[in-house]
């Protein structure tokens, strides 16, 4: 059984539509894959209405809520979500405006720095769906500012560069809450950066945290041990995923790429019998 739980679309940051990935994902023999776009979940249903002509892959509706730690950008990724929850698509349209009003400051700070892009292309590379520093990156990229997508975000975009801008995020325990109420079973995302990690992972499961990202796309045999230690510790399902944008060949790793064992994969299908729609 081969998956991949960590995959965008142009709903987000992603280069493919939904309808791209499904079909992207039998053409790879993927059995399982979930849809997991920054803080929407407009890509979901797009997503479910194509794997009805691929009968071989099934479609997990998830997100990636992005969240404030100390230091630190968490990412708290939802699988089997309702993703027509009212609640939690209005938290999310909240952070998509903070997306938006971060990218018009971006693009200024660039204009401080003689990088003069558009916002009006940047606002057609995220092709209404969430405005992400990957499509202020791509139209850098398009005037020649930069080589590649990653040259931009190590030069400009990433936490530490010029053009960062912070926005409003909610905690992490936040978004497990919202994802709980939706139905849904909260994972951290690619945990390894964050300080005092099996603190942070033990304040997150008495939240209501399900399972921890071990099988990552950068991610070293050492490292994917270490959380293996810390998912069994604590009981938590181990999930994994290439999180593909499918931006450029410097930025991340092929959809399909991330070997997640079977046991993996079935404990996180098995949760699909286990819906909540409140809070234990």
């Amino acid at each position: 059984m081969r998956a991949d739980l960590h995959l965008h679309t142009t709903a987000s940051d992603g280069s493919r539509s939904p309808e791209e990935i499904v079909r992207k994902a039998s053409e790879l023999g993927l059995d399982v894959i979930a849809i997991t776009d920054h803080d929407t979940t407009e890509g979901i249903q797009p997503a479910l209405e194509a794997a009805k002509n691929y009968p071989d892959v099934t479609v997990i509706p998830g997100v990636e809520i992005s969240t404030d730690a100390p230091k630190i950008e968490v990412h708290i990724l939802g699988y089997f979500i309702d993703h027509k929850s009212p609640e939690l698509n209005d938290a999310l349209s909240e952070l998509r405006n903070t997306r938006y009003e971060r990218g018009i400051k971006m693009v200024a700070r660039l204009a401080g720095m003689g990088i003069d892009i558009d916002w009006e292309r940047v606002l057609e590379l995220a092709a209404e769906g969430t405005i992400g520093r990957p499509h202020i990156a791509q139209a850098m990229l398009e005037r020649g500012y930069v080589a590649s997508i990653k040259e931009a975000f190590t030069k400009y975009l990433g936490r530490d560069g010029p053009a960062y801008v912070e926005r409003k995020k909610v905690t992490p325990e936040k978004a497990v809450e919202l994802i709980l109420k939706s139905g849904g079973f909260p994972f951290l995302a690619h945990p390894i950066e964050i300080e005092h990690l099996e603190h942070f992972i033990m304040d997150l499961k008495s939240a209501g945290l399900r399972g921890l990202e071990v099988y990552y796309a950068t991610y070293s045999p050492g490292t994917i041990a270490h959380l293996q230690a810390l998912a069994s510790k604590h009981g938590l399902i181990a999930s994994g995923g290439s999180d593909y944008h499918g931006l450029d060949n410097t930025v991340g790793t092929p959809m399909g790429s991330i070997d997640l064992p079977r046991e993996s994969v079935e404990q996180i299908m098995s949760l699909a019998e286990q819906k909540r729609t409140v809070i234990p």
